[in-house]
């Protein structure tokens, strides 16, 4: 459609009269919460015992508008040979109505119980996020109702199928006919009866909690000067978009939009619900008045007035603002003993003539004038043949043979309403006209909350199934809101969490070995690894995330309120692991068996692990799976060079120093690192960075023995500690830092070294032997 020709108004000086408007912006943001399993969306579930009863309140309210409560008071007979879920639902939906108001009680407990969470959590966006939860449940629970009850007056329809009840039957089928018909018009009070209760909720509770708990709310709305020049103007609205935006002011604002009439309807475009809560505009493609070209005549009104300069994003931010509209024009009446209720009048007979010129005018004042018909003639005549008669003489005619047919109905009421639509002229017509621009503007500024809410509700996943919800619960990432009395006490939250995985080396050799000597490789595993460790897992609070044929895979949370010491009792329970192998392996080699040789990786990640659902089984996702694998390992060339020299220690990590340069992102150093790893325990540096928070890292200063300290070519550091195990246990640990050499691969000799470090929890008797023999020299 063509712009609007812009209308001056006269003088200069006039436009120095024009008010400050305001502008708004709707807006919901959801910051700082997690997003769900599906990476996309935030996943809700909501109390069980609040959707039993908002469905049997959805239900209530689809029998009562649907006028449905004769006809299935008549289904008591049949409802032994239902189906259970329908069985439950008529149960629901008959019940006394004093029980009705237990549903509202439930709703208030469920929103402040929201409320209070956001408040200890300080975070805002968890009460929005369970207001937006609340009103898609709601929807969606209304066309399930609704199919569910059509569906209960089929089945009801079936049993009087019979000869002898045939009269009942042509009954029961007209009323659900009419049922279906009126399915619009069903859900809009259903939807409307639902928002009257959620603002009776936040008006005598909710506002003055979420006033007491997080302060007044900053208003979505920024005043932009009305006499500055254009340029200072489109300044101004950029700056006010700005401060709309700013954290902490969107937040509270963003609850404007669940207080909006809209809000439970399809699309916003509903005749009865702009009739009497707005303006009924036109619908049919004929109709002048169609909301975008009503739109188009208001916005050239604005230009206008403050210039061409306006832009479409100015005037839709300030159509958001009702109070403009009053601002521009009054209310119809403006005083003229004031210069702003003389410049009002002069703006107001602009406004009047501009929908004179575009020939609106009569649609306006006939869209008020039908409202007292509708609870007359509709719904069995279309609002907006109602409106179109009052101004069109064929549509009057057509209308008027309408209600003739009905028999019932009497024309007098349309025939009034013609008359005062003729008749409206002068000041009436321009307290109508005065009254549409703010009423415009009022739906303008709904519809804008709607198309807001609609966008935000697509990031709200009801979690439907216990599968999904376990899942998201595991993860961390499921946002329950539940009544008071549903609160379980919290779950200590998982902070970090700490992976140790026992490799087992040349399982496949060994296990050769085994069967040809006529052994059982599994008894020989399960008895002198498996058990063993099976024992210590619990003394340690650690739990088996993963078992193979040649390894184990532990790990151990950290959670709020328990003593951090997650990394010092991996430690402890890896060195005890090494040391019961130890044992095992000196009695197999007397009985002639082959012993078992391991390599231990401990690694902390920084954060709680992640989980897939296998069935019943949970499958933990975490780096430091992949991390402790790559530590627990041993180069094959390396154990070669190093088996014979490696002396106490039992962890060397070098660099390959003839290794090719790195050629893309995805390439690590990692990649040119070769580890040995054979009965030692390596962690990484983040968890020996956590151990020297933990416990106290003694630096040993005495050298140790010739004999000990030749085996590591570069510099080394150790470092002692205890660990207290339980109340009365405690066990030492002597943890070694060495730089990691650069080496040529060939022959394993050094050529430089570089800035890395790596760490082993020692665990050769030797050294910790001349621990105590030291200890004991100094005693």
């Amino acid at each position: 459609m063509p712009r609007l020709p812009i209308i001056r108004l006269g003088k200069e000086p006039d436009r120095q009269a024009l008010p400050e408007m305001i502008a708004a912006a709707p807006s919901l943001a959801l910051e700082g919460l997690a997003v769900g399993v599906d990476n996309l969306r935030h996943d809700v579930a909501l109390s069980p015992r609040f959707v039993e009863a908002a469905r049997a309140q959805v239900a209530r309210l689809i029998v009562r508008h649907g006028e449905l409560e004769g006809m299935l008071a008549a289904e008591a007979p049949q409802q032994n040979q239902a189906p259970s879920w329908m069985r439950n639902t008529a149960a629901k939906s008959t019940r006394h109505p004093a029980e009705k108001s237990d549903w509202k009680l439930l709703l208030a407990e469920l929103l402040l119980a929201a409320l209070n969470r956001a408040k200890k959590e300080e975070n805002i966006s968890v009460d929005l996020l369970a207001r937006l939860a609340v009103t898609k449940f709601l929807r969606a629970e209304m066309h399930h109702q609704f199919a569910q009850m059509l569906e209960r007056c089929r089945v009801l329809l079936k049993s009087y199928e019979g000869i002898r009840q045939q009269g009942k039957a042509v009954e029961y089928r007209e009323r659900v006919a009419a049922f279906q018909v009126r399915k619009k018009i069903i859900l809009r009070k259903t939807g409307q009866d639902l928002f009257e209760t959620l603002r009776e909720i936040e008006k005598e509770t909710l506002a003055r909690m979420r006033r007491s708990l997080f302060g007044e709310a900053k208003t979505e709305e920024t005043k932009t000067g009305g006499t500055k020049t254009g340029e200072d103007k489109a300044s101004e609205a950029r700056v006010g978009e700005k401060k709309i935006g700013e954290p902490g002011s969107a937040g509270l604002a963003s609850y404007g939009l669940f207080l909006n009439r809209l809000a439970f309807s399809e699309d916003g475009r509903d005749d009865y619900l702009c009739a009497e809560h707005y303006v009924m505009l036109g619908n049919w493609d004929r109709d002048p008045d169609r909301y975008p070209r009503m739109q188009d005549i208001v916005s050239g009104f604005i230009r206008s007035l403050f210039g061409e300069e306006t832009t479409a994003e100015m005037i839709d931010a300030w159509l958001c603002a009702p109070g403009n509209a009053q601002a521009l024009v009054g209310t119809g009446t403006p005083d003229d003993s004031t210069m702003e209720g003389v410049a009002q009048k002069n703006r107001l007979a602009t406004w009047v003539r501009l929908l004179e010129d575009e020939q609106v005018i009569e649609c306006v004042i006939a869209s008020y004038h039908a409202v007292p018909l509708l609870g007359e003639y509709a719904p069995r005549i279309n609002p907006q043949q109602l409106k179109n008669a009052l101004i069109s003489r064929p549509e009057c005619d057509r209308v008027e043979r309408m209600i003739q047919e009905h028999g019932k109905l009497s024309p007098s009421s349309l025939y009034a309403a013609v008359g005062k639509v003729a008749g409206c002229r002068g000041t009436e017509r321009a307290k109508l006209a005065a009254r549409f621009l703010q009423d415009f503007s009022q739906y303008h500024r709904d519809l804008r909350r709607l198309e807001t809410l609609n966008a935000t509700l697509d990031s709200v996943n009801l979690v439907s199934t216990d599968k999904l919800r376990q899942l998201s619960h595991i993860n961390g990432t499921l946002y329950e809101f539940l009544l008071p009395e549903e609160q379980q006490p919290e779950e200590e939250r998982v902070l970090r969490h700490v992976v140790l995985k026992a490799d087992v080396r040349d399982s496949t050799r060994l296990t050769r070995t085994l069967m040809e000597k006529g052994l059982n490789p599994a008894s020989y595993f399960s008895l002198n690894f498996y058990d063993p460790v099976n024992k210590l897992i619990g003394k340690y609070g650690a739990q088996k995330v993963f078992l193979e044929g040649d390894a184990i895979i532990l790990a151990i949370l950290e959670r709020t309120g328990e003593p951090e010491l997650a990394v010092s009792r991996a430690c402890v329970l890896a060195r005890e692991i090494i040391e019961i192998v130890r044992g095992y392996n000196t009695l197999m080699q007397r009985s002639g068996m082959p012993g078992l040789e391991l390599g231990v990786g401990i690694t902390l990640q920084e954060a709680a692990p992640l989980y897939l659902m296998d069935g019943e089984h949970q499958i933990m996702i975490s780096e430091a799976l992949n991390e402790s694998d790559r530590l627990s390992s041993c180069n094959k060339r390396a154990r070669r060079v190093m088996e014979s020299q490696a002396g106490p220690f039992h962890v060397f990590v070098f660099e390959a120093a003839d290794a090719e340069p790195m050629k893309d992102e995805a390439e690590s150093p990692e990649d040119s690192i070769v580890s040995y790893n054979l009965g030692g325990i390596r962690m990484n540096e983040a968890a020996f960075r956590k151990l020297e928070q933990e416990i106290s890292l003694v630096p040993l200063a005495a050298k140790l023995p010739p004999s000990i300290a030749a085996s590591d070519k570069g510099e080394y550091k150790l470092f002692s500690a205890t660990v207290p195990v339980d109340r009365d246990i405690f066990r030492r640990i002597v943890v070694r830092q060495s730089r990691v050499p650069r080496i040529k691969v060939e022959d394993f000799s050094v050529r430089g070294w570089t800035n890395r470090s790596y760490y082993e929890v020692c665990t050769d008797p030797a050294i910790y032997a001349a621990l105590e023999n030291k200890k004991a020299a100094t005693a």
